[in-house]
């Protein structure tokens, strides 16, 4: 594919903020980008400023094809006030840096903002509009790269609860965004880079009210911009006082800084293979689906050469992007634009991990994965449609209380992935979407679920609807009414489940998985057993229910998969995703694709009634050819990227994609 000349746009005072708010807002749009600190300085731009400097990085990236940049106003380079102390210590008077007196008028108007740090973004924001990039603001950016920031007057606070902390920050967000809330480059304000690690809070309610005064403050002074909620690591329910409904009852964008290495169950398999690679789809669909609300991936990064090579990075962000892409996630940042390994100066000094994350060496040299941003941003521009349509969903995973709501999720969504259908994400307790499939993965603890989600289920599949449900230890109630099953007994299991699908071949080998309990059941003569252990008890079990079917599970395949290494991409390593394509005949299906390979991730979008778009998304590091047929009157109307097929074969190279637009003859409509 050749790289198309970068498309301009026209931003002026008056159409930016609408512009630019639906942009990051409008289903379907892209932005690809990073996230900047000056190529000289770091974390000390604000304060070692070289203009210059920062002219010629912002050249660089726009040159590059970047559209968004995600920038830090240092939290004590812009609110520097200081706290002037008396007898025995005893706080005295707040001022600014100079040791000028603020009186409560003027610290309520100005927040203590210095006017020098405040020309300095101006500069770049006005920099950043000539060449047509658009900034995300992290408003309160007092945690960075593992270094607390904060304005001396507030050292040894807890920014998260003092009370005193919590109104200079709603001072700063007030005055900063007053001071640029008609500019034309911004794009959105983000409440802050990961606040949630400036501090504790002891419950969610307490987080609830931090992260509510700060977004009151911002829509006090600006109404036409999202606000993004610069988060990391929120939780599914209440397990951790961060919470997904929490974040998205407030702000307008939910924000995933999907990194292997802190994710959990994430840093098992090479950078480029099924898993890694699908993480920041999955961890975004949960978002947006748990939240309701658009979601973005804020920061991206392999974190460095010591988790795989430049070449392995760049492949890993080629795949990740037209997962996203098809996922509608709103934006792809990586982290970050330059390295910073010739910084002397904490955190840099610190911590390795931190020194080597560039697109950019420090010689300003490009990295392979600069390529790859580069030509995939311009690609975007290319298109004949501005947004793409959202893709087909056949079910709804729904996450329960007791289990490991992130593992069972990621498992599951890489298995439906595998059987090619796609899911969207909610909470047992929430509304429950109307879908063909409802998927219950890895059901743990006394209370899973609410008694009337349950039965509104049961309702579901009585009318036709199919619900799949895995077993940890979980209890549900009318257990045996509902499903016709009878668990003579329950008990640990002494060694891995073997699991043989009666559908494959006796000579085939059995699935292994280590496994808790066992379940003795026994089986009504409408069931059918799809699968039996070593000792040919069953494992997994076929059960129509009114006009719908129920597929048991007795093991929690999901979070057991979890963190197993290699288990979805290794050859060696079993298709467990078969025990997913047992129940896909029983789908109603809308799309066309079907028989492809399962390190092929295929999603459809429906342009209109005769035509859609295809993206088809090889999260394999090996070439792939396989067997590619559209339905009797499908054609290829347009190749948009890749290879064309060949005959009935279809190749895509390695951590590689192909994007059709196929259309139906007009004497089958």
């Amino acid at each position: 594919m050749q790289n198309p000349p970068a498309q301009t746009r026209n931003l002026n005072s008056k159409n930016a903020a609408s512009s630019a708010f639906s942009n990051l807002l409008e289903p379907g749009r892209f932005l690809v980008g990073c996230n900047y600190w000056a190529s000289h300085a770091g974390t000390r731009m604000w304060s070692d400023w070289r203009p210059k400097v920062i002219l010629r990085d912002l050249d660089q990236l726009a040159e590059a094809g970047l559209r968004l940049l995600r920038v830090f106003p240092l939290w004590p380079d812009f609110q520097p006030i200081h706290l002037l102390r008396g007898y025995a210590g005893q706080p005295a008077e707040i001022t600014d840096s100079n040791e000028i007196p603020l009186p409560e008028e003027e610290a309520a108007q100005h927040g203590g903002l210095s006017p020098t740090a405040l020309d300095r973004f101006q500069f770049l924001a006005d920099a950043c509009a000539k060449r047509h990039l658009q900034l995300l603001v992290g408003l309160i950016t007092g945690w960075m790269s593992s270094r607390l920031f904060v304005p001396s007057a507030l050292e040894g606070l807890n920014p998260l609860t003092s009370s005193l902390a919590i109104r200079w920050q709603i001072r700063f967000a007030r005055a900063f965004v007053r001071h640029f809330r008609h500019h034309p480059a911004i794009a959105g304000w983000d409440l802050g880079n990961e606040c949630n690690c400036m501090g504790t809070v002891s419950s969610p309610h307490e987080a609830w009210c931090w992260t509510s005064h700060l977004v009151n403050a911002i829509r006090s002074e600006d109404l036409s911009r999202p606000i993004l909620s610069g988060m990391h690591s929120l939780s599914v329910h209440e397990e951790g006082p961060w919470t997904i409904l929490d974040q998205a009852e407030l702000t307008d964008i939910l924000t995933v800084h999907p990194y292997p290495l802190f994710t959990p169950h994430c840093d098992q398999d090479p950078l480029d293979t099924l898993r890694p690679t699908l993480h920041a789809a999955a961890e975004s669909l949960l978002y947006s689906g748990i939240g309701r609300k658009p979601c973005c991936v804020e920061e991206i990064g392999t974190l460095g050469p010591m988790l795989g090579s430049e070449e392995q990075a760049a492949a890993y962000a080629r795949t990740v992007l037209f997962s996203l892409w098809s996922c509608d996630t709103r934006a792809f940042l990586w982290w970050c634009a330059y390295d910073q390994n010739r910084l002397g100066f904490a955190p840099y000094r610190w911590s390795a991990l931190e020194r080597e994350l560039g697109l950019f060496r420090s010689n300003r040299r490009p990295k392979p994965v600069l390529h790859e941003l580069s030509r995939f941003s311009r690609w975007l521009e290319t298109l004949p449609f501005q947004t793409l349509p959202p893709r087909l969903t056949e079910a709804v995973c729904l996450l329960t209380h007791g289990q490991d709501s992130w593992g069972a999720a990621y498992s599951a969504m890489i298995l439906a992935r595998q059987a090619h259908f796609d899911l969207v994400f909610r909470k047992a307790d929430q509304r429950l979407p109307d879908a063909s499939l409802y998927l219950l993965p890895s059901l743990s603890g006394a209370s899973p679920l609410p008694q009337q989600a349950w039965e509104t289920l049961l309702d579901r599949v009585a009318n036709g609807a199919i619900l799949y449900l895995s077993i940890h230890d979980a209890f549900l109630s009318s257990f045996q009414d509902a499903l016709g099953l009878q668990i003579n007994s329950r008990f640990k299991t002494p060694a891995p489940l073997q699991i043989r699908l009666l559908s494959e071949p006796p000579t085939d080998p059995p699935f292994t998985v280590p496994a808790t309990y066992g379940y003795e059941l026994a089986i009504p003569g409408s069931a059918r057993i799809l699968a039996e252990d070593q000792e040919k008890r069953p494992l997994y079990v076929q059960i129509p229910f009114g006009k719908g079917q129920m597929f048991f599970l007795t093991f929690p395949l999901e979070i057991q998969l979890a963190s197993v290494p290699g288990c979805f991409h290794r050859p060696t390593a079993p298709p467990f995703w078969k025990l997913y394509a047992a129940f896909t005949p029983w789908l109603r299906r809308e799309r066309l694709l079907h028989a492809l390979p399962p390190e092929i991730g295929a999603t459809e979008h429906p342009l209109d009634r005769s035509s859609r778009v295809l993206v088809l998304v090889n999260h394999s590091p090996a070439t792939r050819e396989f067997s590619f047929l559209l339905p009797h009157s499908w054609k290829i109307q347009q190749i948009l990227y890749g290879h064309p097929p060949s005959g009935e074969r279809l190749c895509i190279e390695k951590n590689d994609a192909a994007v059709f637009i196929i259309e139906r003859g007009r004497h089958t409509q």
